[in-house]
Order: C-alpha cells, then structure tokens, then sequence
C-alpha cells in the first residue's frame, strides 16, 4: 500500500493546538493522537469525522482535562498527522474499522466515553457496540450510524456527487460552510494542513461513498448487528446534537427512542452547524463532563 505522510513543518505554530504529538503503528501505518490529562484517568476517546483531524477538539480536549479526565483524540488514517495511503480504493469501512479496533487494543483503553460526530460516529458506535466491555458511556453530537434501510437527505447526495467528481476539494472552506461561525485565516490553514496536494485527500475524498445508503452495503450487515447491540445498552447515552445541521437532524430523536441508555439522560441541543466543536465547543465539552461527573 503506497502512502504518504505530511511533513511536519505543516503544523508547526498552529493556533490553539499546543499538543505533544502521540503515534501508533497499525500495521505498517502511523496513526497520530493527542493524549491530554492525567494518564491514569478514564479516558474520552474523541473521534473526528469527514474532513476533519484532532484539530477540530482543539477548544474540547483542554476543558475535559481540567477536569480530570484523560482526552485521547486521535487522527483517522487519512487524516490529520497520520499517514494517508494514497488510492481511494485502499479505503474501506472495514479498514477504518480495523484500524481504529488496533489503536484502542494497542492503547488498551478501557471504561472509555466514546465522544463522536460524523464519521466518528460511524465508525466509534461500530468500536462500542463491537467491544461494548471497553466502553462505559457514548455521546454523539452531529452522528449515526446507518445500515442504507432508511433514505438519505438529498442533500447528502450531493456532497456524495462532489466528494467523489469536484476536481477542487478545499478542506478548510467545508468545514467553514459547516460551521456557523466563520474560520479565521489561521484556522483554515490549520485545517489545510494535513493535506498539501492531491495523494493526501484520498481518504477525504473516500469517506462519503463508503456511507451505507442500500441494504445490500457491504457494510449493512455489521452496522445492523450493531444496532441490535445498541438496542440493548443500558449504560450512559447522550445526544448532543446542533440546531442548525441538515444533514443529521432528527438523529437525535431517533437515538433517543432506540437505545434504552438514553432514557433520563441531560440530552442539549447545541448551537451550531454540522461541526458544533467550531461553533459550540465549550458547552459540548462541558455536557461531556457533566455525564461523566452524574457516572462517579
């Protein structure tokens, strides 16, 4: 598998991401991680989405671990400071899968709090309900996770269309157009980073086709047995959704009704666009810590 890795100097001085970086080796592929807070504490495991990296909790990671949890935010391969195999076709659901299932059992993380938006909603609710032993609690903001039973907004569609034919794919203008507030000129490059050319966003460029949207997906099946997991966890269950996301909106209800560790649960409803971290950071982070003090 060809890859390449972003050189470093791209995320020197960025703002507000003062981290110390962490790898993992997954199989011949580095995946990077931020790891913030005391290392003996029960971790938050935040997983970005669609095209984002680790940057996105930038405003989270250090409220969380003020209060005293352990912040692990890790960069999908693909992303951020990982490593990014260069052909779209080296991206699968289940390769993402399998990445993210060596990362924790390397880290060997346990009474994790999966916090998800997105594609880390996809891919952690697939962690949880697969290792349900490690988790102690999941919160989503802005995720499900699909089995292409149930239709799709058009809306979805068309990102689909572009990600997949637009022969301009600018990242930090996505994220901007997802956000409420407007990304200062230091925060688009931050966001633009991790992706110098072309071979760098294949696996931005991968991540919307490889949504179920049929029953036939190939990953239909696990996501539905997944589900069945879900149907039953009893443990902690928030939804922290935005007002103002076309895409997910409604998924929160959805959850609600179908995941009996929701019931009685704090759930809030974020300002913001589809990445409520930009525009609703601390609120979100706060709700976060707030479960998690309700769980001691």
């Amino acid at each position: 598998m060809e890859f390449v890795r972003t050189p470093d100097a791209r995320f020197e001085r960025l703002l507000d991401y003062p981290f110390e970086p962490h790898y993992a080796e997954l199989g011949g592929l580095r995946m990077h991680y931020v790891d913030e807070g005391p290392a003996t504490a029960h971790p938050i495991l935040m997983m970005h989405g669609e095209p984002s990296w680790s940057y996105l909790y930038r405003h989270m990671i250090p409220v969380c671990a003020a209060a005293g949890h352990r912040v692990i935010a890790p960069d999908l391969i693909g992303f951020g400071k990982s490593d990014k195999p260069t052909s779209i076709s080296d991206y699968s659901y289940q390769t993402h899968m399998d990445w993210m299932t060596r990362f924790v059992e390397q880290l060997d993380l346990r009474n994790i709090t999966l916090v998800c938006q997105d594609w880390g909603s996809l891919l952690g609710l697939r962690l949880a309900a697969e290792q349900p032993d490690r988790f102690a609690a999941i919160v989503v903001g802005n995720g499900m996770l699909p089995t292409g039973d149930n239709k799709v907004p058009m809306v979805f569609h068309l990102w689909r269309n572009f990600a997949t034919y637009s022969p301009w794919f600018p990242i930090s203008r996505i994220i901007n157009a997802g956000s409420f507030r407007s990304l200062g000129p230091d925060e688009r490059r931050a966001y633009d980073a991790p992706f110098p050319d072309r071979r760098h966003k294949a696996g931005a460029r991968a991540f919307p086709r490889l949504v179920p949207i049929s029953p036939e997906d190939p990953a239909a099946d696990a996501n539905r047995k997944a589900w069945q997991v879900l149907e039953n966890w009893e443990k902690p269950f928030l939804t922290t959704f935005s007002n103002g996301d076309p895409i997910m909106r409604g998924g929160d209800r959805f959850m609600q009704s179908r995941i009996p560790g929701a019931q009685g649960q704090p759930h809030v409803t974020l300002k913001g666009g589809h990445f409520l971290q930009e525009d609703s950071p601390v609120p979100f982070a706060r709700a976060i810590n707030d479960l998690m003090e309700s769980m001691r």
